[in-house]
């Protein structure tokens, strides 16, 4: 099983014009005038730490939150992205802290629409009845959620440029599932910016091997119920995967430069590690993956551990590790 899994690249179709479509995002992306601010919240500083709430307006003009917290000092300090679960939202001020002290800057950005305060102004063709991923899926590829939020969080990196008090040289991404998905794909379409990544069992990847194998349950509920109601004798099945496949997470791996921390449960029934492997076999960059044979889509403390010499360090792996 281990041998077909460290060979495996994929079900789900890649998109031919894939390059080329994302370079067309990122440029608008890059066109749009950076209007953001930052205010205090609400939790009160303290000697060490700043909690602010930094809010921009997005693609289509939405206003997205995040949390921004900082350490008090001098000089400049690196910065995480970090990136939450589906559905949900940004974790709460006392978690984010952690990174505050290791002297690190955090941004935690609500997904537009999902558990937290960003906004989604919709549009979406078609269904939009159960699940982000389905939504826009019967109408044009750049209208779809999940490429415009990769649009916004564009926007939000460039905004990371700009910040005072920010080392820019020394910006990363971190997530899990959503997050690890959000935090890849960050790094790919963001090479300039993005310099490392931390990704855990990450989600929204390989689709057709998910709906393959009934696992498109749960976080992937909106998949079988797209399917139940719109393709009910799978007629479209090439169609429907190639459409998502604009915004699958393995096929943004051939674009990342960076390094990748990579992590997986091997009994993860949300996002089976297949899918996982999908993404991992096909990054070419400074890469290591750990696994936790006995842990599902949960949280692992051992890989939250590893990050304090991940982001600390100057640490690079070697490829194909």
């Amino acid at each position: 099983m281990q041998n077909i899994l460290n060979n495996y690249l994929g079900t789900n179709p890649c998109p031919k014009d894939f390059d080329v479509f994302w370079q067309e995002r990122m440029a608008e992306a890059q066109n749009v005038e950076l209007d953001y601010e930052i205010t205090p919240s609400s939790i009160p500083e303290n000697e060490q730490v700043a909690y602010d709430i930094l809010t921009f307006r997005g693609i289509e003009g939405e206003l997205i939150y995040a949390k921004y917290i900082r350490p008090k000092t001098t000089k400049d300090v690196p910065l995480i992205l970090q990136f939450h679960g589906y559905p949900g939202a940004s974790r709460n001020w006392f978690e984010l802290s952690s990174f505050a002290g290791m002297n690190y800057a955090m941004i935690a950005m609500d997904c537009p629409g999902q558990g937290g305060y960003s906004e989604d102004k919709g549009g979406f063709d078609g269904t939009t009845v159960s699940g982000h991923i389905i939504a826009g899926l019967d109408g044009p590829p750049e209208k779809m959620y999940y490429v415009k939020l990769h649009q916004d969080i564009a926007i939000l990196c460039r905004i990371t440029q700009e910040l005072e008090g920010i080392d820019s040289s020394k910006v990363y991404a971190n997530g899990a599932s959503q997050g690890g998905a959000l935090a890849l794909a960050c790094t790919a379409l963001n090479p300039h910016i993005i310099k490392k990544a931390a990704v855990l069992y990450p989600f929204l990847s390989d689709f057709q091997k998910v709906w393959e194998l009934d696992a498109d349950l749960i976080a992937y509920e909106g998949l079988r119920y797209y399917m139940r109601w719109y393709d009910p004798q799978g007629k479209r099945i090439d169609e429907i995967f190639t459409q998502l496949g604009y915004f699958d997470t393995q096929n943004f791996a051939h674009m990342v430069k960076s390094e990748i921390l990579f992590g997986t449960g091997l009994i993860d029934t949300i996002c089976p590690p297949i899918t996982q492997y999908a993404v991992y076999n096909k990054l070419t960059c400074p890469k290591k993956h750990f696994l936790f044979p006995k842990f599902t889509h949960e949280e692992i403390q051992e890989f939250d551990d590893m990050l304090l010499d991940y982001f600390d360090e100057e640490v690079i792996y070697n490829a194909n590790t």
